[in-house]
């Protein structure tokens, strides 16, 4: 289970969230209107162009593979948890991670 967190720790998940957002699609952007393709094919060859793109898509995708399971394994948040998966390989781990984390961390509601 996720603690709740205090309001300057979940503003500081929304903080990264939001960046994790903006920054790299601002990249994903200017790689697609410079003729960049999200075909598998001249996707992944600019992804693993060389050593360093490499080390990071490998690097992000093992991060996000690793969150998915614990997304998985989060039985306590029910299946609306099931969010995050999509969102963290259409939109981005860096926007998803902690955005899940903000959600989770909300504080219980009273009934």
């Amino acid at each position: 289970m996720i603690n709740a967190a205090t309001p300057p720790v979940r503003a500081l998940l929304l903080v990264f969230s939001t960046v994790g957002l903006t920054a790299p699609w601002w990249f994903n952007l200017h790689y697609l209107s410079s003729g960049g393709s999200l075909a598998p094919g001249a996707f992944f060859s600019a992804a693993f162009a060389n050593a360093l793109t490499t080390a990071i898509t490998l690097d992000v995708y093992i991060a996000a593979m690793a969150f998915c399971v614990g997304v998985a394994r989060d039985h306590e948040a029910g299946a609306r948890r099931w969010w995050a998966v999509p969102l963290t390989f259409g939109v981005g781990l860096s926007f998803a991670l902690p955005a899940y984390l903000w959600w989770r961390s909300a504080p219980a509601r009273q009934a």
